[in-house]
């Protein structure tokens, strides 16, 4: 097992998720810059696996993909410094190629790895992946930005085309 050079306590200064969507459990890898890894370890206590699917649980490919975006939003905020508190707000801008290769189970244990990509203004992209002993759970280009809590209502995508 890796040792936590980011634990759940970090983790909650860093992101203003809380339980049940709170979904990364530790930072174990970081080049600053650059990238981060991080791990989720998959329960049977998680609440989704209650209706997807009672008879074979399987984590939601939804869940996975915001997984990955709470990773590259822990890597910009270690970078930034940018806390919950700020006002500023890390949104999803977009997803692209992304990929389901394997079923996620209780009992597995994520590992995301996440690399910035590109910066345009208040625009991040990143590669991200989700293994499980290795083994490829998904892969996607991920595009986030940053928010002014405050314009919150107003369309993500209009600042994403700056």
């Amino acid at each position: 097992m890796s040792k936590a050079i980011f634990d759940i306590r970090d983790i909650m200064a860093m992101l203003p998720h809380r339980q049940p969507f709170l979904l990364i459990d530790k930072i174990i890898e970081h080049d600053p810059g650059k990238s981060l890894v991080a791990i989720k370890n998959v329960t049977y206590n998680e609440p989704f696996f209650l209706g997807h699917f009672p008879q074979v649980p399987t984590m939601p490919g939804v869940l996975i993909i915001e997984a990955m975006a709470q990773a590259c939003g822990l890597l910009t905020a270690i970078e930034t410094g940018i806390k919950p508190e700020s006002g500023l707000i890390f949104y999803f801008a977009g997803i692209e190629d992304a990929r389901f290769k394997r079923i996620v189970e209780p009992g597995d244990q994520l590992r995301f790895e996440v690399s910035l990509d590109r910066v345009k203004r208040h625009l991040r992209r990143f590669k991200a992946r989700a293994t499980v002993d290795g083994e490829l759970a998904c892969e996607a280009t991920l595009m986030c930005v940053l928010k002014d809590a405050s314009r919150a209502a107003a369309p993500v995508a209009a600042d994403a085309a700056e």
